[in-house]
């Protein structure tokens, strides 16, 4: 799936379901809550807290797509073509950590 599509998928969806956007700061408020979800989920199934039993039900991957949603969410309403900025941050990332990583002793 290409960024682009899924910022017009989202979209779609909140012209037709969602009435419209909630805005920007909402919309923040919204991604720090399903980031602290994940970050929930990851500390206890996979991180040195006990996990709950009402935890072990919960489903990382439902977790994060909310995050990958919200994040769409700000990027529609605040202009920002991200496949376009990932595409960018990601040659950016590939150009100046390629040595670095190879190089680094920590990672072998």
């Amino acid at each position: 799936m290409e960024l682009r599509n899924a910022q017009k998928q989202v979209d779609e969806w909140i012209k037709n379901h969602g009435v419209r956007y909630f805005n920007e700061l909402t919309n923040m408020a919204q991604l720090t809550e399903e980031v602290g979800e994940v970050a929930r989920i990851i500390a206890r199934r996979y991180g040195e807290q006990s996990e709950k039993e009402s935890d072990k039900q919960k489903d990382l991957g439902e977790e994060l797509a909310d995050v990958v949603f919200v994040v769409l969410c700000l990027a529609n309403q605040t202009g920002v073509n991200l496949q376009e900025a990932f595409d960018k941050k990601l040659d950016f990332k590939t150009k100046r950590d390629h040595d670095r990583h190879h190089n680094n002793d920590k990672l072998r």
